[in-house]
């Protein structure tokens, strides 16, 4: 565990866990246990990034990452991973290795109708849901075991997401360039889902660079100024209705968007959402 700072969430720390469970487990303790309410993250690999002046970083921060105009290489994480499973399931579970930009190595036959199967991922791939997924598919026959592999170069980009032009440096990724525009768009529309209504427009955006990938907008909640302005009198109306709108020009100006700590646990759960 060590100290890390966000310029949206302040103070904290980045923790290692076991999965997801172990997480939910921790976080759950620590309410009941010590009264604090926690907001987990999404979790992150470190990645080593050879800079064009010579010099070398190691990136656990999204926010952190450089312009790639300033990049020569990137390289991630790697493991070897190995998976023990029924053949009913070969097909599925290729599938979803494949899908985690796995190359597969090995296939052995075992006793009892069952497989073994080797593959090499990105650890970035597998953080986060891939043992769920393959525990779903595999109606939770299959096992996994997996070890360091070293690091290999790699093609990513920085994902950033901007809420009314403001980048939450909380809710920003390094992603690999062949999936960045449909993470950025999908994420975009998960988070349309889980912010609620504001009394501004709510403006979602997922930038590559300075290139914007994917938008949503959550429209205002609606009040009707107007209710007690009785008669035809056209000149009342339009003057209420245009302070309303400068007032709700000033809120988005000043507004804070609020994202629970509910809403960063579906942003990292429901990422089969990804393909609705």
């Amino acid at each position: 565990m060590t100290n890390e700072s966000s310029i949206a969430l302040g103070m904290g720390f980045r923790c290692g866990f076991l999965g997801l469970l172990h997480m939910d487990v921790v976080l759950q303790r620590v309410e009941q246990e010590y009264g604090q309410v926690v907001i987990a993250t999404p979790p992150t690999v470190t990645y080593h990034v050879a800079m064009k002046d010579g010099t070398n970083r190691w990136i656990a921060n999204p926010a952190d990452y450089p312009p790639s105009e300033y990049i020569d290489q990137t390289t991630e994480p790697m493991i070897h991973a190995k998976i023990v499973a029924p053949n009913d399931y070969f097909g599925s579970i290729v599938t979803l290795c494949m899908d985690s930009r796995g190359v597969q190595t090995n296939h052995e036959t075992l006793e009892g109708n069952r497989m073994r199967l080797s593959f090499t991922f990105p650890l970035s791939e597998i953080i986060t849901d891939f043992y769920d997924n393959l525990k779903r598919i595999s109606s939770g026959y299959a096992s996994l075991d997996y070890e360091e592999a070293g690091y290999e170069p790699t093609d990513v980009v920085k994902v950033k997401i901007l809420l009314n032009g403001e980048e939450v440096d909380s809710l920003s990724s390094i992603v690999h360039r062949s999936r960045a525009t449909h993470h950025g768009r999908a994420l975009v529309k998960r988070l349309r889902k889980i912010i609620d209504r504001q009394m501004f427009v709510v403006a979602i955006q997922a930038s590559i660079g300075n290139d914007v990938v994917a938008r949503e907008t959550i429209s205002a909640m609606r009040k009707d100024v107007t209710a007690k302005c009785y008669g035809g009198d056209i000149t009342r109306r339009r003057k209420l209705l245009d302070k309303q709108k400068e007032g709700k020009k000033r809120m988005k100006q000043m507004g804070c968007v609020e994202l629970s700590q509910e809403g960063f646990l579906k942003l990292m759960k429901n990422t089969n959402e990804e393909d609705d």
